[in-house]
């Protein structure tokens, strides 16, 4: 029997950290695990390809930082660190499309909804407008809302 992966988007959003401790609870609940996913957007500077290079070594540096800081808080809510994934796409859709695609126990893509009266946040925007389309694999979409608490999450998940 497979793993059942909760996929989230470690983002710079204020909303990452609801996202990201709801999926722990769900995981910690179900028995399953947590994968963060980074999007680097590719380097657009063609005309040398050393500074070009050393642009994305530094973006990945970053991602990383970010992973192992939100992986600090899987560890405190799983008690299990998270997987890993740094992909580099275009946009944030074609990089989860990929993600699932690549990963079969990975179940279900945990958002976050923008805190405070800001909208839905542009990426639960498009899902809501275009649907749900991972390729050939269908997963769920848990939207959480962006502004609950640490409390408030324990209490639903």
């Amino acid at each position: 029997m497979s793993t059942r992966k909760f996929l989230v988007i470690a983002d710079d959003s204020p909303e990452f950290g609801a996202a990201l401790h709801y999926a722990c609870r769900r995981a910690k609940t179900t028995g399953g695990t947590v994968a963060l996913l980074r999007v680097l957007e590719p380097a657009e500077f063609e005309h040398w390809s050393g500074v070009r290079d050393e642009m994305q070594r530094q973006l990945r540096q970053e991602a990383e930082a970010v992973l192992q800081r939100a992986a600090e808080q899987v560890m405190q809510d799983l008690g299990r660190s998270p997987e890993f994934l740094i992909l580099e796409h275009g946009d944030t859709r074609s990089a989860i499309r990929a993600a699932v695609a690549a990963d079969p126990d990975i179940k279900i893509l945990v958002l976050a909804a923008a805190a405070g009266g800001r909208g839905p946040g542009p990426l639960v925007s498009s899902i809501a407008k275009d649907g749900v389309a991972w390729g050939a694999r269908k997963i769920p979409v848990t939207v959480v809302p962006g502004d609950l608490t640490r409390e408030e999450i324990a209490d639903l998940a």
